[in-house]
């Protein structure tokens, strides 16, 4: 079967761009052309007008992990027991808010300021689950969530079955002011097509090395040429080893997801809605503006792609889940089906960091990297530019992703707590 990602799919083309030949000189070079790289470099754009800036992707850009993502821009996220009001755990999480607020505000900025069209919806999501167990503390999550600016209400049964169009969910939280949907492959393309004239984009160019030239400069080397860089920017995320950053801490995670046909208002008349378990294997879902069902229901550690056959696994798993929620949906009603990257870190927390003099990379999303890549992609520029400011700082020391036991006990264990996971998140799938 064919691995075409929906939301690339529903989007028009834009022109090829070449791949890097020979040798070339820039002040700055960017590594990965998604969301955090191509912000990364509009606003390298703005602080240094005058300077040369080449962004190369391995790919074609705006085609990669960043627009295959869910499309949730996470302002607020659904709170641990650990970190309720008046908990232990309260403090970080109102730090981590502040900054996916402000992730959360960047984007819509973005959008704006370049007059991205991306089907922006900012009327909140839902975190919901079929077996309501797995929805406790709702007062206490309701009170954390109101004392850090959200918008949040609690809903049961039929008044939620109301809002999404499906008895599936028996309990959730609406959560507002800040959380938002978009179509992800829309924005991404959005940002390289305001690219200002200043950036360079290649294409299909893989960068295979680094090294530190004798001038302090640093040559980044593909199959068919080289750029020497006196500053360079790593937003691979996922990818970084690509690049030869093997400490940052992170690992990736392979992700599959369906797109059906469009329902018809009889089968389903709600507005267009986003659902996020609470669970970390549980199926996240969205109702787009067109009325489509799009469910992601795997999420494994692997270390090596999805074949299409194994492709062809998820989207049964997929049908069973669409099922779940809309019985009368077949496997003939998907009409793409998937596969995604995201980066994540045992704390949750991000690898952003200053390796060595002029080289910062960033890595560890852990599946909010629409809003966080957006932001991100600013704060890494005006690092490396020498600026600062509080927002900065503690985007820098919250980056702290945790340390990982060297491999093979890592794969070993990153295997067994996806299969625990994914018993504990059955009844979500």
């Amino acid at each position: 079967m064919d691995n075409t990602c929906g939301w690339i799919a529903q989007t028009a083309p834009l022109p090829a761009r070449d791949a890097l030949k020979g040798a070339q000189q820039a002040d700055w070079l960017v590594i990965g052309a998604g969301i955090t790289g191509l912000c990364a470099a509009h606003s390298l754009a703005a602080l240094h007008p005058e300077a040369r800036i080449v962004i190369v992707d391995r790919q074609y850009a705006a085609q990669g992990a960043s627009a295959r993502n869910s499309g949730f821009v996470v302002a607020h996220e659904h709170p641990a027991e650990n970190e309720l009001l008046g908990r232990p755990g309260f403090a970080g999480f109102e730090v981590d808010t502040a900054i996916s607020r402000a992730a959360s505000d960047e984007v819509r900025q973005r959008i704006t300021r370049h007059g991205i069209d991306c089907d922006f919806r900012d009327n909140g999501y839902f975190f919901a689950v079929h077996d309501a167990d797995k929805l406790n503390q709702v007062d206490d999550k309701l009170a954390t969530l109101h004392a850090l600016g959200a918008s949040a209400q609690g809903l049961q049964g039929d008044a939620l079955h109301q809002k999404l169009g499906t008895a599936h969910y028996q309990a959730g939280i609406w959560c507002g002011n800040g959380n938002a949907l978009l179509q992800p492959a829309k924005y991404v393309k959005g940002l390289l097509a305001a690219l200002p004239a200043s950036v360079s984009l290649f294409e299909n160019t893989d960068i295979t090395g680094m090294e530190r030239m004798s001038n302090g400069a640093i040559r980044a080397t593909s199959r068919a040429g080289s750029i020497e860089a006196r500053h360079v920017l790593v937003c691979l995320n996922a990818f970084i080893p690509r690049v030869g950053l093997d400490h940052s801490a992170t690992f990736p995670m392979e992700l599959s997801a369906s797109l059906t046909r469009p329902l018809t208002e009889k089968e389903c008349a709600a507005e267009p809605w986003g659902v996020l378990s609470t669970r970390p294997l549980g199926a996240t879902v969205r109702l787009t503006p067109d009325r489509r069902v799009m469910i992601r229901n795997t999420a494994e550690y692997r270390t090596r792609d999805l074949s299409n056959g194994d492709l062809l696994q998820r989207r049964h798993h997929h049908v069973r889940g669409l099922q779940r929620r809309f019985p009368w949906l077949t496997e003939q009603d998907i009409h793409y089906t998937w596969t995604g990257h995201l980066s994540a870190s045992r704390s949750g927390q991000p690898y952003f960091a200053k390796v060595e003099n002029n080289l910062f990379a960033i890595a560890g999303c852990n599946g909010s990297g629409v809003a966080r890549g957006t932001l991100w992609g600013r704060l890494m520029a005006e690092w490396a530019s020498g600026a600062s400011s509080p927002l900065l700082q503690s985007v820098i020391q919250r980056a702290q992703p945790g340390w990982l036991p060297p491999r093979p006990l890592f794969d070993l264990g990153a295997l067994l707590r996806m299969r625990i996971e994914a018993v504990r998140a059955r009844s979500e799938i």
